[in-house]
């Protein structure tokens, strides 16, 4: 299975969180990063967004349909996300556009074993696949990018 979490790009700190829009810089992250990653994405990828609006408007980038899970909102859990993905069992793609802190827990549960505090910057993906090799089951991270350097 391939995971791909993509963090919302850079929104206005505006009340209510919820609503919050993509600020100027974060429309140039979102589309730089949906340039980069669209061309890559393997057939038939699931992509599932967050509701709010910030997240809605990162996923709306990659011009492609997507479906919104309440799953995956501002408040999700890390046991939020794996159940939305059906993560490792589900096999395909999937990319989850969301948020912080539970992306950047997830990648460290993912990494090391145990959810911690890890950050994932805004607009950035991490770019994760489940492997079993000698009978042994692998996570393996094949790409962490952020939006600046997915310019072209």
């Amino acid at each position: 299975m391939e995971l791909i979490l993509w963090r919302h790009a850079e929104a206005l700190d505006t009340l209510p969180d919820a609503t919050r829009k993509l600020s100027a810089r974060g429309e140039r992250q979102a589309r730089q990063m949906a340039q980069w990653l669209k061309p890559r994405l393997p057939k038939n990828t699931r992509i599932l967004v967050s509701p709010a609006t910030r997240a809605q408007q990162t996923a709306q980038a990659l011009g492609v349909e997507f479906e919104t899970s309440r799953q995956l909102n501002t408040d999700a859990s890390v046991a939020d996300l794996i159940a939305a993905t059906e993560w490792p069992a589900s096999g395909g793609a999937v990319v989850v556009v969301g948020h912080q802190p539970t992306l950047g827990r997830l990648s460290a549960l993912l990494l090391s074993g145990e959810e911690a505090d890890w950050s994932v910057k805004k607009g950035a993906i991490w770019w994760f696949t489940n492997r079993v090799r000698n009978g042994e089951t692998q996570t393996v991270l094949r790409a962490c990018i952020g939006a600046d350097l997915a310019e072209d």
